[in-house]
C-alpha cells in the first residue's frame, strides 16, 4: 500500500465530491443541506485520514463516514422540542402525506426524487449507487456489506417497486 501524499488527496477529493454529494443529496433532499453535509464529510475524511490508505478502500471508508454523518444529522434533526401533537398542529403539520399524491411533481428530476424517497432505505439505496452514483454491481455490494448476488436481487425488486409507483404516479396525472 503506497503512502497518499497531499496531492493524491486533492485528486481523490475532486473524483470523489460529485459522488458524495450525489450520495448526501438522495438522502437529505435539500441543495444546501447537501452541501453542508457533503463539506462535513470531507472534513471529516481529512482530520481522521493517516494517508497510507489504499485508495481503492478509501472510496469505501468515504462512503461510511458520510454514512455516520447522515446518520448524525437526522439524529439531530429529529431531537426537536416538539412534543405533542398540538405542538405540531401549531407549527403546521397538516399530519401524514398522501404518497400516491404526493408524487406528482412537474419536472423529472422531482418525480426521480420522489420516487426514491419513497422507497424503503435499502431500495433507495441501491438504485441511487447504481444509477445515479454510476458504481458498478460490484462497487454497489461492497458499499452496502452485500454480495454481488444479492445487490442484483435487490436492485431488480427495487426497480419493480419504483415501476409500481411511477405506473401510480403516472394516473394521478392524467385521471
Amino acid at each position: 500500500m503506497e503512502r497518499m501524499d497531499v496531492e493524491d488527496f486533492q485528486t481523490f477529493y475532486q473524483e470523489n465530491l460529485g459522488l458524495i454529494y450525489c450520495f448526501v443529496y438522495s438522502k437529505v433532499g435539500n441543495r444546501q443541506e447537501a452541501e453542508d453535509l457533503t463539506s462535513q464529510v470531507f472534513l471529516k475524511a481529512v482530520r481522521s485520514l493517516d494517508f497510507k490508505h489504499d485508495l481503492r478502500s478509501m472510496r469505501t471508508w468515504l462512503f461510511r463516514v458520510a454514512r455516520t454523518t447522515i446518520a448524525d444529522y437526522w439524529r439531530i434533526h429529529y431531537r426537536g422540542t416538539t412534543n405533542s401533537l398540538d405542538d405540531w398542529l401549531e407549527t403546521g403539520w397538516e399530519g401524514p402525506v398522501d404518497k400516491g399524491a404526493a408524487l406528482v411533481k412537474s419536472s423529472a428530476a422531482e418525480l426521480v426524487q420522489d420516487i426514491l424517497q419513497a422507497l424503503p432505505e435499502r431500495d433507495r439505496e441501491v438504485l441511487t449507487s447504481r444509477f445515479l452514483l454510476n458504481l458498478s454491481v460490484r462497487e454497489t455490494a461492497v458499499r452496502m456489506g452485500l454480495t454481488e448476488t444479492n445487490t442484483k436481487v435487490l436492485q431488480y425488486r427495487a426497480l419493480k417497486r419504483a415501476a409500481r409507483l411511477e405506473c401510480l404516479t403516472t394516473k394521478a396525472v392524467h385521471s
